[in-house]
């Protein structure tokens, strides 16, 4: 179970950039993170911080909760 939340947000964020029909390249350009790092946050790999989590949703435009729900 451990890692679960991590991967539902990963999950949440790449439906969103699905959504906007965007790649990682252009939504991590969009966001202001490199690349990798937004491949490594939609596998569940990167531990946000919740004023991470809070800027994160703000930029794509969403309620910081609903990137932790599954």
């Amino acid at each position: 179970m451990a890692g679960e939340l991590q991967k539902t947000l990963g999950r949440r964020v790449r439906a969103e950039r699905e959504k906007l029909g965007l790649s990682q390249e252009k939504l991590a350009e969009r966001l202001g993170y490199h690349r990798t790092y937004l491949g490594a946050l939609e596998r569940g790999e990167r531990n946000l911080t919740l004023t991470s989590l809070e800027a994160l949703a703000e930029r794509l435009g969403i309620d910081p909760l609903d990137l932790l729900r599954g």
